[in-house]
Order: structure tokens, then C-alpha cells, then sequence
């Protein structure tokens, strides 16, 4: 299986630019999410975009005509207004996982108390692959991934119909 981490960040990318790995970027989020998906046995590919609905729409795109089996995007999900990844994404959903998010912030206010009411952490299938935005804290990041991962499986299994 290969998962598609995408670490949205204008600051970050503006400093690094486009890496392939999490380390390139001193991106701590980024890095504990591929460690997972590696742990886990699965391969994965790593990329660091700008923020805005444009580059996490190629990002997307781009994804999925690589065959990705699903794809993360981590940041970009808060209330600034430059954090654009759940517009980018949730016009594009053909069947939304609503459940996701609702069990990410359940599992965050465990976390961090009522604050988890801003979390916008979102999961929907577009052309049949799982697609994941979580926020980008570490923390966040790290929560997300091990939801993600204890469940992926399953999740393919029904959108492609098996």
C-alpha cells in the first residue's frame, strides 16, 4: 500500500521548498506520520506544499493519477485565513467519512479539553481513494495517523467494493 503524507505550510515551504522527505523540512508532523506508516508496513511518499486551494488541489490530483492507495494532508486545517485545505478538499468529496472527524475531536477534547471544537479534521473518498486532512501539530498529527491507520484497511475494502 502507498500512502501520500502532504504537509501543507507556507512558512515551511517557503524556507525549504519542495522536499521528499520530512526530515528535509524539519517537519516534526510530517515525520511522525511517515514513521507510522512505515512501522506499519506500508510505503509511503512525502511532499510539502504551500498553502491554498490551488496546491492542495494538484497535490490531490497528483495523488490519485499516481495510484495512491490514500492520501494525508497535515496542516492547513485551522480557522487563519490562509488555511484553505478542508475548502480544497471537501468540494471534491464523492462520499464523505464524517465519522472521522467526529472521532478525531472526541479523541482530542480527551487532549486538549473544549479546544477541540476548532479541530476540522475531515476524511472523504474522491475517485474511490480515502483522503484525510488533520491538523498540523504534532500532536494532531500523530492522533490522526494512528486513527487512520487502524482503520485504512477496512476503509479500502468498502470503496473499491470488496
Amino acid at each position: 500500500m502507498i500512502i501520500d503524507s502532504i504537509t501543507v505550510s507556507t512558512s515551511r515551504f517557503t524556507r525549504y521548498g519542495s522536499v521528499s522527505r520530512p526530515d528535509d523540512a524539519e517537519d516534526v508532523s510530517g515525520k511522525r506520520i511517515v514513521e507510522r506508516i512505515t512501522a506499519s508496513g506500508h510505503d509511503f511518499r512525502y511532499r510539502l506544499i504551500p498553502d491554498g486551494i490551488m496546491p492542495v488541489r494538484l497535490a490531490l490530483l497528483e495523488s490519485i493519477e499516481r495510484n495512491s492507495d490514500a492520501v494525508i494532508f497535515c496542516g492547513g486545517t485551522g480557522l487563519a485565513p490562509g488555511d484553505l485545505t478542508i475548502e480544497a478538499i471537501e468540494p471534491l468529496v464523492e462520499k464523505g467519512i464524517p465519522g472521522f472527524g467526529e472521532i478525531f475531536r472526541l479523541k482530542s477534547l480527551e487532549q486538549v479539553g473544549t479546544r477541540a471544537m476548532l479541530t476540522r479534521a475531515s476524511a472523504g473518498l474522491i475517485r474511490g481513494v480515502p483522503v484525510f486532512a488533520i491538523p498540523g501539530s504534532p500532536a494532531a498529527a500523530s492522533l490522526g495517523i494512528e486513527l487512520i491507520l487502524q482503520e485504512l484497511e477496512h476503509i479500502l475494502q468498502h470503496a473499491r467494493g470488496r
